[in-house]
């Protein structure tokens, strides 16, 4: 099974590709189409019937070279199977909404076969994500970030007659290789230092890594340390976190479902995939998890803060991708690594149903993206209209604060900005700031899209408006699968993400390391000094703790603790919050097993999940304010007051240009490497190129190599006393070296 959901889309690929002159293009797309549903359809049944126990699948012997022994492998686990549905589900929605998309487009004129090439390109991306996803090893990750990579380059500049589409492409291909280079000095790292690349080889080394230190750029290093930075790298340049990011808002030259399929479920999450999956890793890599974290919290500050001023509609929903990947990065930074997956799940859902949603606008608006000319849609487009809404929802995190009720990205983004709080480093401090901060300008610009976009007065061309229609029904069935996703993805599996530790333990496949008891009784007894449960130390046999109560007799079957690997984490009543209100008794975990054992790690002295459940009831609900913030200002300022919002731009014009001009990152590595590498090109064109070479080696070549060559023509004259000559010549001269050189020895 897990085979066909690898290679359908590869097979949809090579058909769409190049059989469909004999199929035809009609009958490619259905083909590839069909064969990604049936991967979608496989990837739930998977997901849903998953034990937790990983899996190594063989599909071929790959690469045997010296010590490096690489099969081609599918390895099964909870982040696998995540992945499956993430992917496959929004890839199959994707090349069922490219049938109306793209059945005209002012691009091509009617004779040219456009769609077969599209879908074949759709395919081929989603073979290589899958592929990337499913690898059991670094290097099989590796071809498949770069096939991502490749499909991604021929996406973003299909429009290839745009000038700006292979702009964009390019940009995207430079930049990803700056990533890509911090990506392989990775993997070399980890094959020198553990003489594997196999992930399970891998995990077993990193508590050795820790304890290692490497020379790298003139200073020593701690190996895991330096090696986790080194693969985040990589994950910069895909998930285009700050410094790295540029690419992605000109990523939206392609077509919407091109960009829906880029900035939602695939491309974007490769980088944080590649963090959760080393989370072995990371757990022993401190400073890297905290440069990890302060990137990731300006990144959402600064996509969020961008996003305020475009009026492209595809580019505030790109720059909020950006934003968004920023959270998932600092969950992966603090050690909260399935709440990163949680947002990367319910974000595939809520983000790709916002991006079709806008290619449904643009194509009801003909091809139009200001958001300045549109108003009133809202009666035109009312199917598309509904399907935003509920995005935008989802994105700003609308629910019942201190609940479990609300759109997905409610219950995903609060878990995150809690464990931010949570961790208690100035790192997750820092963190939580910039993601409250920035949670706030998510919903101002989001709503600022529905207001500007469904509400006041219709605004630019008056024919366009007249003649705006709803998109096809092929368009608007993956909207309401996704909208599904978006309202109830975060409350169906809220528990197996963010809940109880026992829970996330059960679904990534996480072993327990004991099970503690408290009982407000027995705090009460001790004047409110908190009661602390441990394992008990010796005459524990075949790796099973008894747990016992200190200074209480209970009842040592009611906390037995199996397969303990490390002691349990003492804990107390206080640290657990608000949801032991109430219990006479409750039972806690921790979280246990080796590195490698389960789809994710937390090491011994990683609480933060407990630590977030924990959370003061202000940092809980901070998010929910901050949303409540956005949506009343845009609302002031785009329904209420229409006129301030051109009012604050000219008071406010350096900042205003400052947020338009993206902080200038473009204007600043124009000037730091576009001009001096155009310079030194320059330079080596025209110095080194025409002066040395056309104008030194090849004029030394015109002017001596003729000279001599007519001089050895007239020397070869067919008179055997002029070779004679030559002979004697040769002969004096071999005798004056020898004398000079003081004869044989």
């Amino acid at each position: 099974m897990e085979t066909i959901i690898l290679f359908a889309p590869l097979v949809g690929a090579l058909i769409c590709g190049f059989g469909w002159k004999l199929i035809g293009e009609k009958t490619g797309q259905y083909v590839a189409t069909a064969l990604l549903f049936l991967a979608a359809l496989l990837s739930w049944i998977v997901f849903l019937s998953f034990d937790g126990e990983t899996q190594h699948i063989q599909i071929l012997r790959w690469i045997e070279s010296g010590s490096l022994s690489t099969d081609w492998a599918i390895r099964l686990d909870r982040l696998t199977a995540i992945m499956l549905i993430v992917i496959t589900t929004v890839s199959s929605l994707v090349h069922l909404y490219s049938f109306g998309y793209m059945a005209h487009d002012e691009n091509f004129s009617d004779a040219e076969p456009y769609r077969a090439r599209f879908f074949a390109y759709l395919s081929f991306f989603t073979f290589a994500m899958l592929m990337l996803v499913t690898s059991d090893n670094l290097v099989q990750m590796f071809f498949g970030w770069e096939g991502v990579g490749v499909a991604s380059y021929l996406l973003i500049g299909f429009y290839y007659k745009k000038p700006s589409a292979n702009a964009a492409a390019i940009k995207a291909f430079v930049v990803n290789r700056v990533g890509d280079f911090g990506f392989a000095l990775g993997i070399f790292g980890l094959f020198y230092l553990t003489d594997s690349i196999k992930f399970d080889d891998v995990f077993a080394a990193t508590p050795e890594l820790a304890e290692t230190t490497v020379g790298f750029l003139w200073a020593d290093w701690n190996a895991a340390n330096l090696i986790a930075i080194l693969l985040f790298i990589g994950a910069m340049g895909k998930s285009a976190q700050l410094f790295l990011h540029t690419w992605l808002p000109d990523a939206m030259e392609g077509p919407t479902p091109v960009s829906a399929l880029i900035h939602a479920a695939t491309m974007v999450t490769a980088g944080v995939f590649l963090v959760c999956r080393m989370s072995p890793l990371m757990e022993f890599a401190p400073e890297a998890t905290t440069f990890i974290t302060y990137i990731g919290g300006f990144t959402a500050l600064f996509a969020a803060s961008v996003g305020l001023v475009q009026t492209d509609i595809k580019r505030v929903i790109a720059y909020s991708t950006c934003s968004q990947l920023g959270y998932m990065f600092v969950a992966a930074g603090v050690g909260m690594y399935s709440a990163a997956m949680f947002h990367l799940f319910t974000h595939a859902f809520f983000k790709a149903m916002l991006f079709l949603g806008a290619g449904s606008v643009i194509h009801g608006m003909h091809h139009e993206q200001d958001m300045r000319n549109y108003g009133a849609l809202r009666k035109k487009l009312p199917y598309t209209y509904w399907a935003m809404m509920i995005g935008t929802l989802a994105i700003t995190g609308v629910g019942i604060p201190l609940t479990t009720i609300g759109f997905a990205g409610f219950l995903s983004k609060d878990a995150i900005i809690e464990s931010a709080h949570a961790a208690g480093t100035p790192a997750g401090m820092v963190a939580f700031v910039l993601l409250v901060v920035a949670a706030g300008m998510t919903s101002f610009y989001s709503w600022r899209l529905i207001f500007l976009t469904f509400y006041g007065k219709a605004r630019g061309d008056k024919h366009t408006h007249e003649h705006a229609h709803e998109s096809p029904t092929v368009m608007l069935i993956p909207l309401g699968v996704l909208s599904l996703g978006a309202i109830f993805a975060g409350m169906l599996w809220y528990g197996s993400f963010f809940g109880h530790t026992d829970q996330v333990a059960k679904f990534y496949g996480i072993p327990l390391a004991g099970e503690e008891t408290h009982a407000e009784a027995d705090e009460a007894a001790h004047g409110g000094e908190p009661v602390v449960a441990t394992i008990a130390e010796g005459e524990a046999t075949d790796g099973t703790a008894v747990a016992s109560i200190a200074e209480g007799e209970a009842d040592a079957d009611d906390h037995a603790a199996t397969d303990a690997v490390e002691p349990a984490a003492h804990v107390t009543e206080a640290e657990h919050g608000d949801e032991g209100e109430g219990a006479a008794e409750e039972h806690h975990y921790a979280f246990g097993g080796e590195p490698g054992d389960g789809a994710l790690y937390f090491g011994p002295e990683n609480h933060i999940l407990d630590d977030a459940h924990a959370s003061p009831k202000l940092v809980k609900a901070s998010p929910f304010f901050a949303m409540l913030f956005g949506l009343v200002l845009a609302w002031w300022m785009y329904i209420r007051n229409p006129s301030l919002p051109g009012r604050l731009a000219a008071n406010q014009s350096h900042l205003y240009q400052f947020l338009l001009n993206k902080w200038y990152f473009d204007e600043i590595y124009n000037a730091i490497f576009v001009r001096p590498a155009h310079g030194l090109a320059r330079f080596l064109w025209k110095r080194g190129d025409g002066t040395v070479i056309d104008g030194g080696i090849n004029g030394l070549a015109m002017g001596i190599i003729p000279f001599f060559t007519r001089l050895a023509g007239r020397a070869q004259s067919g008179y055997l006393f002029h070779y004679a000559f030559a002979m004697v010549l040769g002969i004096a001269v071999l005798i004056t070296w020898m004398a000079i050189s003081g004869g044989a020895e």
